[in-house]
C-alpha cells in the first residue's frame, strides 16, 4: 500500500494555507466549545475551525466548517468554508466525506479559481486509498481517471504537474496488477489467459517497469502454447527496447534452447 506520509502533496497544503491566510480571520477562539449547532456569527464561527484545524483536531474542524456554510450560506465565508471542509476530511482521512465536499463545490462554483484545487483534492483521496496489488483495483482505476481529468483541465498548473508524477505510479501499479495475476494463471498451466493479461501490460503500461518481465513472461506462454512464431516476436521487442536487461538475457537463452531455428543469424 502506498504511505501517506511518502504521498502528502505539498501543492495541496500550500492551497489550503492560501485559503486561510484569504479568509483574514482576526482573533482565535481556542476556548470556544464544539456546539455546532448553537448559532454564531460567521467570523467566530470560521476562527474556531480554524484553530480546530491548526491544532490537528480536523473532524472537528470539518463539521466547524460545515456548520459557517449551513448557518450563513449566502455569505463569502460559505465558499471558503467548502473547500477547507473537504480538506479537513482529507486530514482526518474520511476521504468518502472529502470527496463529497469537494463535489460539492464543485457543482455550486464549476468556474471558481479554486476549482483545480477542488479536482486535485479529490484525485488525492483516492490516490491515498491505493491498494496492494493483490486486492482489487477499483480505486486504483479511480485515482487514475481523476488525475488524467486534472491533466486535461488544467494542463499548466502545478496540480497538473503533480499529477503526471503519481499517474506514472498509478499505471505501475495497475501494471503489477496485471502481472500478479498472469504469474498466477502461468503456475497454474493457463497459458492463454497469463498471456492475456501479459500482452495488457505490454500494450496498456508499455512505459512502467514491468513491460520489460511482461515481454519475457509472453516468450515463456507462447513456447508453452507450441507457438514459437510469436515467442519470436516478443524476443525480438524485448530486445530492440530493452536489450541490456536480465529479462532479455534469459529470453535467448530460452529461445535458444526451445526454438533455436526462430533466433536471428
Amino acid at each position: 500500500m502506498f504511505e501517506r506520509s511518502r504521498l502528502k502533496p505539498v501543492v495541496l497544503a500550500a492551497a489550503c494555507g492560501a485559503l486561510v491566510l484569504t479568509a483574514g480571520c482576526g482573533g482565535g477562539s481556542g476556548g470556544a466549545k464544539d456546539t455546532a449547532y448553537v448559532a454564531r456569527d460567521v467570523d467566530t464561527l470560521y476562527a474556531a475551525a480554524r484553530e480546530r484545524l491548526d491544532t490537528g483536531r480536523t473532524k472537528q474542524a470539518a463539521a466547524l466548517f460545515d456548520e459557517v456554510e449551513r448557518q450563513h450560506p449566502y455569505s463569502p465565508w460559505a465558499r471558503r468554508a467548502q473547500l477547507m471542509s473537504a480538506f479537513s476530511y482529507y486530514a482526518a482521512r474520511d476521504y468518502n466525506k472529502a470527496i463529497q465536499s469537494a463535489q460539492r463545490f464543485l457543482s455550486i462554483h464549476p468556474g471558481n479559481k479554486d476549482a483545480p484545487y477542488a479536482y486535485y483534492l479529490i484525485s488525492m483521496c483516492y490516490y491515498e486509498q491505493i491498494s496492494d496489488v493483490t486486492r482489487d483495483q477499483k480505486t486504483t482505476e479511480q485515482a487514475k481517471a481523476a488525475l488524467t481529468d486534472i491533466i486535461r483541465r488544467y494542463p499548466t498548473t502545478q496540480y497538473a504537474a503533480d499529477a503526471r508524477l503519481k499517474l506514472d505510479l498509478v499505471n505501475d501499479h495497475l501494471a503489477g496488477k496485471e502481472m500478479t495475476v498472469g504469474r498466477n494463471y502461468q503456475q497454474r498451466g493457463k497459458w492463454l489467459a497469463a498471456t492475456l493479461r501479459f500482452r495488457a501490460v505490454v500494450d496498456n503500461f508499455q512505459t512502467t517497469s514491468h513491460a520489460p518481465e511482461a515481454l519475457f513472461r509472453l516468450v515463456e506462454c507462447y513456447l508453452s502454447l507450441g507457438v514459437p512464431e510469436e515467442a519470436q516476436k516478443a524476443a525480438a521487442v524485448l530486445e530492440n527496447n530493452y536489450p541490456n536487461s536480465k529479462w532479455y538475457e534469459r529470453a535467448y537463452k530460452l529461445m535458444d534452447k526451445n526454438a533455436p531455428d526462430f533466433i536471428a543469424a
